[in-house]
């Protein structure tokens, strides 16, 4: 006897696959590049007209969950090394290792870093996390020395080249690199036990985006502007506050002067005598 069950009930990091493949569509993590390496070949799925190459959401998202089990195994954080040298992937990488305690180089990588000890910077991770493999492959290479397992955000023309894990998505679009990230933070959490699957994450995925220097600028500007006009509004307001009252007080002086002056006409008609 067989009873049907729903895939949520059988696997639990299942419940939230429908927002997860909404918000890795929406973030269009699933658009590719002109060109395909033929060690992605098997992550694409189509073309448009234009010939730019889809990779399988699904896939995608099985990845992820794939690596977070990789990483959520590693006992201390500190053995895990978040690496860059892509601008768009500075914040995501700074993000993620704030929220699971890991390491982060989101600079220009350093030779030698893992395999000469005389280095400053000189490391020893268990895990290696890179954001694109064709700008990141000195690290990726040194962790071949050291035997490091390594996860990567690969596009279709990225080669998978010393890389235990590729993660198929879009990392030349920043909203895919902050939702990839994203996703592969809050799957780390729940597996540590730090979040509960029964509650959301409050983090915004849009903390994770890049952000270019101008549009801070141009939002500062805004805000600045904003409370500007709303102290010029507030000043406005008190300004016919005061006129207001001074008006009020002008008409109790006619009002005063008029009696006054009615008054004394009353006096000078009567005869006190």
């Amino acid at each position: 006897f067989i009873t049907s069950q729903k895939m949520s009930d059988l696997y639990p990091y299942s419940r939230t696959y429908k927002e997860d493949i909404a918000l890795l569509l929406a973030s269009k993590a699933y658009v590719g590049t002109k060109n395909v390496n033929h060690m992605m070949k098997e992550y694409t799925y189509g073309t448009n007209d234009e010939g730019v190459y889809y990779h399988n959401v699904q896939k995608t998202w099985e990845k992820i969950m794939l690596a977070a089990r990789v990483i959520a195994s590693i006992q201390n954080s500190n053995d895990v090394l978040c690496v860059t040298n892509r601008e768009i992937a500075h914040r995501g990488i700074i993000k993620y290792s704030q929220h699971t305690k890991c390491e982060s180089i989101a600079s220009q990588w350093v030779s030698g870093s893992l395999t000469n000890q005389i280095t400053k910077k000189f490391i020893e991770p268990r895990l290696l996390i890179v954001a694109d493999p064709m700008t990141d492959g000195g690290c990726l290479k040194e962790s071949t020395y050291m035997n490091i397992v390594t996860i990567a955000l690969c596009d279709t023309d990225c080669p998978t080249t010393n890389v235990d894990i590729a993660i198929p998505c879009n990392n030349k679009g920043k909203e895919a690199v902050a939702a990839v990230f994203w996703l592969l933070a809050r799957e780390v959490l729940y597996l540590r036990g730090t979040l509960s699957r029964d509650q959301e994450w409050d983090e915004m995925v849009d903390l994770f985006m890049h952000r270019e220097l101008n549009e801070e600028e141009d939002e500062g500007e805004g805000e600045e502007e904003a409370a500007e006009a709303e102290g010029e509004g507030e000043q406005e307001a008190g300004e016919g506050h005061d006129d207001a009252e001074g008006e009020e007080d002008d008409d109790e002086e006619d009002d005063a002067e008029e009696w006054g002056a009615g008054a004394n006409k009353g006096d000078e008609g009567q005869d006190y005598a």
